[in-house]
């Protein structure tokens, strides 16, 4: 008899600009701004009848994060398109505890010397009273090998952050997850991914990465 194989197809929105300037965001739950809302429509292919994103909102499932920069885009995407919605704490950003909402020039500077020893090992990125980055990278791995248990044919729109992205991107190439850096990971960056599974395991394809046009500032 012939394996059973199956081909799932991940469309992967990072949130629009939020609300809050220039901070560190990890738990911290920001609103979207007017532009961050534009971003993320013309992203999904939703906003411009003459767009070239190369999407169309045919999707079978869609995902978030509960955090308001993702959830609240895709409340309204779900209740639009009239598909069912699930909200997942696995899906938040990485928690930076002490760091959170600090301006980014603060955080550079305080962050620096765990930034540095993170290159060589990534057990040690531990924002303070916060969620360590091997808990955090084990957390959003259990997420994607979640979504290889759905159906044959499912095609998924998963709204998340960049922090995320930056696991399962590196995931899918193969990169060192602590050297990501050139990967261009912007507000409301559109990438999807192809999973095939079988009982060999999965193979996982990035098929776009960073493709939709929208407005930058």
């Amino acid at each position: 008899m012939a394996a059973k194989k199956k081909k799932i197809i991940v469309d992967l929105l990072r949130h629009g600009e939020p609300e809050g300037g220039e901070v560190l965001r990890g738990r911290v739950d920001h609103a979207l701004t007017e532009l961050g809302w534009e971003q993320m429509r013309l992203s999904a292919g939703l906003g411009n009848e003459n767009s070239r994103t190369p999407l169309s909102p045919d999707w079978t499932h869609i995902i978030s994060s509960p955090l308001k920069r993702c959830r609240q885009f895709a409340e309204q995407l779900s209740a639009g398109l009239g598909i069912d919605l699930a909200v997942s704490d696995q899906w938040q950003e990485i928690d930076y505890g002490d760091w959170d909402g600090m301006p980014l020039r603060e955080w550079r500077s305080q962050a620096a010397g765990q930034f540095r020893e993170f290159r060589k090992d990534l057990s040690k990125l531990a924002p303070p009273n916060g969620e360590d980055y091997l808990s955090f990278r084990d957390r959003v791995l259990a997420a994607w090998q979640a979504i290889t248990e759905l159906e044959d044919g499912s095609h998924v729109l998963l709204v998340t952050h960049g922090g995320v992205l930056r696991v399962v991107l590196p995931t899918v190439l193969g990169m060192a997850l602590n050297r990501s850096n050139p990967l261009h990971i912007p507000f409301a960056c559109l990438s999807r991914v192809s999973l095939e599974i079988d009982e060999q395991g999965i193979s996982s394809s990035l098929l776009f990465h960073n493709a939709a046009q929208y407005p930058s500032s």
